[in-house]
């Protein structure tokens, strides 16, 4: 054997099988080859393997998802609570929603989610999305879990293009205004600390975030894990929150800081 065959022999052989490369939770259940692809579509998207349920959630999705109109808000308003965990009264859903284990999203009283916004529940052994009285969900919002829980109070609005991920706990209080594009990223910390195996196999850090009640946060904001802003504190927009907040605090900046204080303590 030459150099030039031994050194591609020990290159093949540093090279990993399909099977063993590292993944997401997420990736490993869609790679699954000991499932069908009809079983991974259910456990993903509905959330079971009943076949009623997948029966009820393609009618429904596919007729009345994309209806526009008025004719579609009615239709959606009388017959998707069937899909849902719960649904209050005077719940409006809008055109072209994506939704993911339905069953475990609860909503309440005079709720609207508008167009394309994404309620994407998934996980294995989490409670899901609760979202209170009198929420606005704004046009092309995602809300989604990962094997987390998102709740949102009453009251809140939270505008268009939002990311809200929860791999543990996100809780938005009462009366929050969230303005377009921001993102709460409640997905946790990828650990780094070793540099011999991919990041994405190392594991993650996940603490979870609190937003409580009164609170505006400006367009753009990052929220990332671990973080509690206190209530009725001012994010300005852009800002990248990376620790706690005070309650009455106005912070700004990348990573924020805390500019004023909204009253004397």
């Amino acid at each position: 054997m030459n150099k030039i065959t031994e050194a591609l022999t020990s290159a093949e052989l540093k090279i990993p099988k399909k099977d063993n490369l590292p993944k997401t939770e997420f990736q490993a259940a869609l790679t699954n080859e000991k499932k069908s692809a009809l079983q991974k579509y259910q456990e993903l998207i509905i959330g079971s393997l009943s076949l009623t349920s997948l029966l009820k959630y393609e009618f429904l999705t596919t007729l009345l998802a994309p209806l526009p109109g008025a004719v579609g808000l009615a239709l959606r308003k009388k017959f998707y609570k069937s899909l849902f965990g719960k649904v209050g009264r005077n719940v409006i859903f809008g055109k072209s929603l994506t939704i993911r284990h339905p069953h475990k999203i609860h909503i309440g009283d005079n709720v609207v989610i508008d167009d394309y916004a994404v309620l994407d529940a998934k996980g294995t052994d989490n409670k899901g999305i609760f979202i209170g009285d009198n929420v606005m969900i704004g046009r092309n919002t995602v809300i989604s879990c990962k094997n987390g829980n998102i709740t949102i109070s009453d009251n809140t609005n939270i505008a268009m293009n939002c990311f809200i991920q929860s791999a543990k706990e996100v809780k938005i209080g009462k009366n929050v205004l969230l303005a377009a594009y921001c993102y709460v990223i409640g997905g946790g910390n990828h650990e780094t600390d070793r540099t011999d195996v991919p990041i994405i196999a190392q594991g993650q850090i996940v603490k979870g975030i609190t937003i409580e009640d009164n609170c505006w946060i400006g367009a753009g904001v990052n929220i990332l894990d671990g973080v509690k802003i206190d209530s009725d504190s001012i994010i300005g927009a852009s800002a990248v929150v990376t620790k706690p907040v005070p309650e009455f605090s106005v912070a700004v900046g990348v990573p924020a800081k805390i500019l004023k204080l909204r009253k004397d303590t």
